[in-house]
């Protein structure tokens, strides 16, 4: 079946703002282990609280929160930060 991924304005400025190795690697991390199942949720983990609607993605040290959207089969990727920092707003 198949997902297609879309990164809005903020998760691409974000990534923009990664290193090369780093971008490359969520880059790839999301076309080759997201993008092909059949149910995204399988790899990813809810958010708990008001944020139960989204989901993360773990690549490394970074973290991708993702809106999945099963009506148009779309992973919308929101942020993409440290872990340290991506959960603060």
């Amino acid at each position: 079946m198949g997902w297609r991924i879309e990164l809005s304005g903020d998760a691409r400025k974000q990534l923009q703002k990664l290193g090369h190795s780093e971008a490359k690697r969520i880059v790839q991390f999301l076309h080759q282990r997201v993008e092909p199942l059949d149910n995204p949720r399988l790899v990813g983990k809810a958010l708990k609280g008001p944020f139960t609607e989204l989901w993360r993605y773990r690549v490394g040290d970074y973290r991708l929160i993702c809106e999945l959207r099963d009506d148009v089969l779309v992973v919308l990727v929101l942020r993409v930060g440290h872990r340290s920092r991506v959960y603060r707003s």
